[in-house]
């Protein structure tokens, strides 16, 4: 069964405050993060693993619009079998993570991604990813209002609260 487990990442995201310096240029805003220690985590959502930490970088999550997210997952983290209902983007920032499409975890099929690279899940696309010996750092780019809908229901971390 599906959930729509997104109210609590959006509203998450929309608590945190915007990472970066924002200046205004040409009544256009601009948002500046020069370097890896001017972001400011906090910690995930309740519907995100134990240990996740998320930042806002540009936009909200929980509106419509471009939105960019930086967030950390702990070593031995698993994101379990999920979509989101508008395409997203994922770059590796740091460590390591595994992705693997499909509505139930095969980590046999799981294609590891380091430093450098990407993904571009398209909207419902289901999708799982898991961390093993290493923590991973990843920027998340997308078009709000976006979520995390479980494929089950029972692994929305935030059910079992």
């Amino acid at each position: 069964m599906r959930t729509h487990a997104g109210s609590a990442l959006l509203a998450a995201a929309a608590g945190l405050t915007l990472c970066g310096a924002a200046f205004a240029a040409d009544d256009h805003d601009l948002v500046e993060t020069p370097d890896t220690a001017s972001v400011k985590y906090g910690p995930g959502p309740a519907n995100l693993p134990k240990g996740t930490q998320l930042a806002v970088l540009s936009g909200d999550p929980s509106k419509p619009g471009p939105f960019a997210l930086r967030i950390k997952f702990p070593a031995q983290t698993l994101i379990a079998p999920h979509t989101h209902s508008k395409p997203e983007t994922l770059t590796i920032l740091g460590g390591a993570i595994f992705h693997q499409h499909g509505k139930t975890v095969d980590k046999a099929a799981g294609k590891e991604l380091r430093v450098g690279g990407f993904v571009y899940l398209p909207e419902l696309m289901p999708h799982a990813l898991w961390t093993t010996d290493q923590p991973v750092e990843l920027q998340v780019n997308g078009s709000g209002p976006f979520g995390v809908d479980y494929i089950d229901l029972a692994d929305d971390p935030s059910k079992g609260q």
